[in-house]
């Protein structure tokens, strides 16, 4: 299998955290997303959407989505359970970190994408160009902050942000909450649980992949 990362961008953590996690390590190529080599010839047949992460199997099968990567790692090495190690835990596992992408990840995509200088004419990633609008940006700032009081309301009885145990759901929100602060987004002061959340998770071994 080969991975294809770029240490800079939020998406392919989640996949470097779910595999430090796993305790697995992946021949892994940098894409330079700043210089645009996603839109090179090159890349672009490997995967025509122009976006990372990839994992590429032996077979030569390409598998260009996070979630699915981790999904497919999972089967292939399911111990520790990052998604859930029954048919219940793993379907309520993927629905909060479903409602994680849609709720958070897009918001604080519109609000980065949508704002900064150097995405002008790229307000969404992928093979084809849109101007920025900036009443998203306004309006994915305002979806972060009640995300962030949200998530402190859900981490009130429980540990983790699915349950009991470390998932998938977790590692997708401290990508999230650290991305949120390329906006100057910050967790909220009067977020206790969220902030007692973020405070543990960020300081697991696998956080600094």
């Amino acid at each position: 299998m080969k991975f294809y990362d770029c240490t800079t961008a939020p998406s392919p953590r989640r996949v470097r955290i779910f595999l430090a996690e796993k305790g697995l390590i992946l021949p892994t190529a940098q894409v330079d997303l700043r210089n645009g080599e996603q839109f090179t010839p090159a890349f672009r047949a490997i995967n025509p959407d122009c976006t990372v992460p990839v994992l590429e199997l032996d077979d030569g099968t390409l598998i260009a989505d996070a979630v699915a990567i981790c999904g497919y790692l999972e089967e292939l090495h399911p111990e520790p359970p990052l998604i859930g190690a029954s048919l219940q835990e793993r379907a309520v596992v993927t629905a909060v970190n479903r409602m994680i992408e849609r709720d958070g990840f897009h918001a604080a995509m519109d609000a980065f994408r949508n704002f900064t200088r150097g995405f002008k004419g790229r307000a969404l990633p992928g093979r084809h160009d849109y101007e920025q609008i900036p009443e998203l940006a306004a309006r994915g700032r305002s979806r972060v902050e009640h995300f962030f009081r949200d998530m402190d309301a859900r981490l009130a009885s429980r540990e983790f942000v699915a349950g009991e145990r470390f998932t998938i759901a977790d590692i997708s929100t401290l990508v999230l909450t650290d991305f949120a602060g390329w906006v100057k987004l910050a967790i909220p002061e009067d977020c206790a649980h969220l902030r007692r959340w973020y405070g543990a998770v960020s300081a697991r071994p696998s956080a600094k992949a």
